[in-house]
C-alpha cells in the first residue's frame, strides 16, 4: 500500500518562505508524475505544481516564480520550496502521486496547513 506523508507546514509571514516534503513508502520511480495541490475553506482543490519522473515540471499560473517542486529520488522524497508566501496561499496543502498500472491510480498525503498572515 502506498503511503504519502507531508511535512513542513505552518504559520509564516506574508513574504516569507516555507518547504513542504512528501516522502513516499518504497520507490518514487514506480510513479508517473507527484505534485502539489492545494484546497482553501469553500474552494475546490487546486493543483499547485507537477512533476513528471523525468523531471519535467509545470505550476499554476499563481506560484509561478515563487513556488519550485523537486524530488530527491534517493530519498523517495518530493519538495515543494515556497518563496514570497502571500495570504492568499493558505490553504491545505496535499502530496499527489500517480502510478499506472492497467490504469491511472491516485495516491493522496493526508495534507498539511500552510498559513500566511498579512
Amino acid at each position: 500500500q502506498v503511503q504519502l506523508v507531508e511535512s513542513g507546514g505552518g504559520l509564516v509571514q506574508a513574504g516569507g518562505s516555507l518547504r513542504l516534503s512528501c516522502a513516499t513508502s518504497g520507490s518514487i520511480f514506480r510513479f508517473l508524475t507527484m505534485g502539489w495541490y492545494r484546497q482553501a475553506p469553500g474552494n475546490q482543490r487546486e493543483l499547485v505544481a507537477i512533476i513528471s519522473n523525468t523531471g519535467v515540471t509545470n505550476y499554476a499560473d499563481s506560484v509561478k516564480g515563487r513556488f519550485t517542486i523537486s524530488r530527491v529520488n534517493a530519498k523517495n522524497t518530493m519538495y515543494l520550496q515556497m518563496d514570497s508566501l502571500k495570504p492568499e496561499d493558505t490553504a491545505v496543502y496535499y502530496c499527489n502521486a500517480k502510478e499506472y498500472v492497467t490504469s491511472i491510480r491516485d495516491y493522496w498525503g493526508q495534507g498539511t496547513q500552510v498559513t500566511v498572515s498579512s
